[in-house]
């Protein structure tokens, strides 16, 4: 009889989805360059102030991503590298918390000039680690100390994000965690049981915050306090509305001359639909469309359970993401500090999603084959 092997194709990487990296990276840095040119003139004395420094985190990524993928062991598959990564990331997000305060938030590790988000590695680790395990201990997820240990590690991550404080990241990282489970195996009546205990969890740190219950007060009733906590969410609609089909022309926005806050991170995509137009958003729409597609495809090719479940949940990570971030610059759902991948400014997402890009492609050069006759 036959059997089956699993084999390297070298060089035989997705190409439509490096074609995509290459070119949300690339317009990723030059939106960056127009929406904080003078926020980085009149801060820093130079306009390439946040664009060199994006291109720094762009520039390693890549190269590191080109070297990766010459690889021919699945390196990403390693027990130690996968636990040694998810620890990692759980002793940087600890570490925040000694870290200086950055607008009375903990979000951050800074050393040597280098500043460093550990949640941006935290989704990426939790992706890898949590697919591990759901390999690991296939035929025992119903068993009370494989679930527990699976949904600890989703419920640690997402509570150390949760105190910094970053609800809305937080929320995300818990979601997606339930997700992969999910795609795992992990039955839904068994996360309904986790679900219920860890919504309360987030009702109660809602609450506990008015600025959080103003970000949905200000998308349900936005007329109330235009020029208070409604002011990201009037101004975002009108970057967006104001560009019609082609837009007002790269480089000559408005909103940008600090009527949008945050148009270089959070709010980009609205820059893009007053610069570029209701194509140029359609495009980038466009684009992660693209890639949710090709990632799928390269979760339903791979070769064996881990690549199967990392290659879902990265893919399902950086769609929901930029999902998650168009809805809130359309006004459709509250501000969560969710960035646009590989577009909006930051170095700590922008290199994490690159490398977990990178990852993807090195599961699409790996097959399953026909071996010889038994």
């Amino acid at each position: 009889m036959n059997r089956t092997e699993e084999i390297f194709r070298a060089g035989r990487f997705d190409r439509t989805l490096f074609l995509l990296l290459v070119v949300l990276t690339g317009f990723g840095l030059v939106m960056v360059y127009s929406t904080s040119g003078i926020l980085a003139s009149e801060k820093y004395r130079d306009s390439f102030h946040y664009l060199a420094s994006q291109s720094l985190g762009a520039g390693a990524a890549l190269l590191t991503v080109l070297a990766l993928l010459s690889i021919r062991r699945a390196f990403y598959q390693n027990m130690f590298l996968v636990n040694g990564f998810f620890l990692l990331s759980l002793l940087l997000l600890a570490l925040c918390f000694v870290m200086p305060e950055h607008a009375r938030t903990n979000r951050w590790v800074e050393w040597g000039g280098l500043r460093l988000q550990p949640s941006e590695l935290a989704k990426l680790s939790l992706v890898l680690f949590l697919a591990f395990w759901l390999d690991r201990k296939k035929d025992r997820l119903l068993e009370v100390k494989a679930f527990f240990l699976l949904v600890a590690a989703v419920g640690l991550v997402a509570f150390l994000i949760l105190l910094e404080p970053d609800f809305g990241t937080a929320l995300f990282v818990f979601i997606l965690g339930l997700a992969v489970l999910f795609l795992g195996g992990v039955k839904f009546r068994m996360l309904a049981l986790v679900f219920l205990p860890a919504a309360l969890v987030f009702a109660l740190f809602l609450g506990r915050a008015d600025y959080r219950k103003n970000r949905v007060d200000a998308v349900l009733h936005p007329e109330r306090d235009p020029l208070g906590k409604s002011f990201h969410v009037i101004q975002s609609k009108m970057a967006v509305g104001s560009g019609g089909l082609l837009g007002v022309s790269m480089g000559e926005s408005v909103q940008k001359l600090y009527f949008l806050p945050s148009a270089h991170t959070d709010y980009i995509f609205a820059i893009i639909g007053e610069e570029l137009g209701l194509l140029g958003t359609l495009g980038t729409l466009l684009a992660f469309l693209l890639l949710f597609w090709r990632g799928l495809v390269i979760a339903r090719r791979a070769p064996n359970l881990f690549t199967q479940i990392a290659a879902a949940g990265i893919t399902l990570s950086i769609s929901a993401q930029a999902l998650l971030n168009m809805t809130v610059v359309l006004g459709l759902g509250p501000p969560k500090g969710i960035p646009l991948p590989l577009v909006s400014f930051g170095r700590s997402s922008l290199v994490s999603t690159i490398l977990a890009v990178g990852i993807l492609l090195h599961i699409s050069q790996r097959r399953l084959v026909e071996g010889a006759a038994e």
